[in-house]
């Protein structure tokens, strides 16, 4: 226990130093709140527990954090004002849990929570007015756990008098007021039910239509333009049965206000999705279930077509392209309907290709998403569209090649050839991998050697460094150790290089039957020539090496250990020293 509390105090030392040095409490005071925390973590930590020591300390928090506050507003100091006051409330609120938990049903607990997190509330808006999101959780307590919807509101409208511009605060408030009269609803109902007669002002008609969350839309549009947050009004609108006025009033609203926005058309077009049929019969077969889903999507469709006529923008036809992509990659097993699906996708696309208004993520969208299900013909057509309009993309010649490997063409290696005198030396690394990767599978080891020394030619500086580590790689795996060792001998001066290169060598070496000693001394050698200045582990791993290899000599570690005394700057020297006196003990 006493370390538990030991480690709670520490964690709050940090904010305790700030109070300090910002001159907010003084020394003495310090160690005095120090005392008084050690106190009341003590209390909360024995094994009898009671809520009188919960309440304490959660009394004793916010009278520090309204003291904070008040000499603040005194000397007019707010520097770290979210670093000191958000841990106390932080704090506060595990003592909430931890009491909640114990007590769920003691009334005493209870009230202790409603007292505390008020004054909580009323200290942290009074600190930090300009955070939306705290007016939003206090109103939300207000309204979910003290059941006080009048609270609430009046937390939301002094938020929007600080904040008046602030689309956060009205959905949330507008979502609030629909839940308040679907509750007031149902509580009626049940009155109805029951055959009680109550006289209750909030059940006037006007209300339980939601008139007020009516009056909030408005206000808000006027206030907060644009059709994304129209539509985030809709949207939670929506989600109550009982508002389908208010729905329609704000899906007509929707589209007389913003016809120029592409969202508008994307959101009515995605409507027709939800659209019931009007026939009486429902479709009950899967056949007749396709064939109703795929009329609904030719509806959207429609809709799209006359977006795309009101509004030919790069960003309506994304709109567009984007819902036949997602249908298209939407599980189905009906083949009519992935028929239709990839048809349309096609048709969709070659008439944004046309106007050219696609970026090219979305013809590396497209390409990835027909090549995942094998339309090989469909994916080139895409890839090759892309490198004709995106032509210095590396991204987009590489799914070109990517699906020209798929489909088995016998001009690969002409194409790869074909990309490098289009692009840019910079971005052809992930080319010449894929050149080698294909050769080797395809290509004798001859002609796959032949492409790693082309791209050693090509790629330069950090690039060159994947290349060499795929080339030792390509050479032990094809051609064993002796292969590995030749190809390492040609590289060994071709700057730079990385550790794993080394590394790579000296494992090689050590999975051989007959592993020389020297060769791995030679290994260790050219890494520390590259690294030895910053690098630890391989001084450490060298002297190991020496210490438990059948042919290592011991008594060479003292040496090396000098060396690297003298090599390794700053930290990685007491890196090193750290580590190496770990060895010694035994604990590495």
């Amino acid at each position: 226990m006493a370390e538990i509390i030991q480690e709670r105090i520490e964690d709050r030392l940090p904010e305790l130093e700030q109070l300090e040095r910002i001159g907010l409490f003084s020394h003495a005071e310090i160690k005095a709140i120090i005392k008084k925390a050690s106190d009341l973590e003590y209390k909360i930590q024995r094994r009898t527990l009671f809520k009188e020591d919960f309440i304490n300390y959660v009394q004793y928090e916010i009278n520090l954090l309204e003291l904070i506050q008040r000499r603040r507003t005194r000397i007019g100091y707010s520097f770290k004002k979210d670093e000191i006051e958000n841990s106390i409330v932080h704090r506060v609120q595990g003592v909430f849990q931890r009491a909640s938990a114990k007590w769920k049903v003691s009334d005493q607990v209870r009230s202790m929570i409603y007292l505390c997190r008020n004054k909580v509330f009323s200290a942290m808006l009074a600190i930090h007015s300009n955070k939306p999101a705290l007016w939003i959780m206090a109103a939300k307590w207000e309204m979910e756990d003290r059941l006080s919807s009048e609270s609430a509101r009046q937390l939301f409208l002094r938020a929007l008098r600080f904040h008046p511009e602030c689309p956060k605060l009205y959905k949330e408030y507008f979502r609030m007021e629909l839940m308040h009269a679907e509750k007031l609803r149902k509580e009626k109902e049940e009155f109805e039910k029951a055959s009680m007669d109550v006289e209750n002002p909030d059940y006037s008609e006007e209300i339980l239509k939601g008139e007020l969350a009516w009056i909030i839309y408005k206000n808000s549009v006027s206030i907060i333009k644009g059709a994304e947050f129209h539509v985030s009004l809709l949207s939670i609108a929506q989600l109550f049965d009982f508002a389908k006025d208010l729905q329609k009033e704000i899906y007509d609203d929707l589209q007389a206000l913003h016809t120029d926005d592409p969202l508008t058309w994307d959101y009515v077009a995605r409507r027709e999705l939800e659209i019931e049929s009007q026939t009486e019969e429902q479709p009950t077969t899967k056949q007749a279930k396709a064939v109703e889903v795929g009329r609904k999507e030719e509806r959207c469709c429609a809709v799209y077509e006359e977006a795309v006529k009101t509004l030919p923008t790069e960003a309506m036809w994304k709109c567009y392209i984007t819902f036949c992509l997602e249908r298209f990659t939407k599980k189905s097993n009906s083949g009519f309907l992935r028929g239709k699906r990839l048809e349309r996708t096609m048709t969709v696309f070659r008439k944004a290709h046309e106007l050219k208004l696609l970026s090219e993520c979305q013809y590396k969208q497209l390409s990835v998403s027909l090549l995942r299900y094998n339309f090989l013909r469909e994916a080139l057509e895409v890839a090759v569209a892309g490198t004709e309009l995106f032509r210095d993309s590396g991204t987009m010649w590489q799914l070109k090649l990517q699906v020209l490997i798929e489909s088995k063409s016998p001009d690969i290696a002409m194409l790869f050839e074909e990309a490098f005198v289009h692009l840019k030396p910079q971005v052809c690394l992930p080319l010449w991998i894929s050149w080698a990767e294909w050769s080797e599978g395809a290509k004798s080891q001859e002609d796959t050697e032949a492409v790693f020394k082309k791209a050693l030619l090509a790629v330069i500086g950090a690039d060159s460094v994947t290349l060499k580590n795929k080339y030792l790689d390509w050479a032990y795996r094809s051609g064993g150790y002796k292969k590995a060792r030749a190809v390492f001998k040609s590289l060994q001066e071709s700057r730079p290089f990385s550790v794993d290169f080394f590394r790579k060598m000296i494992q090689f070496e050590k999975e051989q039957e007959s592993c020389n000693m020297a060769n791995i001394r030679e290994y260790y050698e050219r890494a520390l020539r590259e690294f030895g200045s910053a690098d630890s582990d391989l001084w450490m791993d060298y002297m190991k090496e020496e210490l438990n290899h059948p042919l290592g000599r011991p008594e060479n570690c003292g040496q090396i250990y000098w060396r690297a005394m003298k090599m390794l700057q700053g930290e990685s020297a007491e890196a090193f020293v750290a580590k190496h006196a770990m060895h010694q003990t035994g604990h590495l």
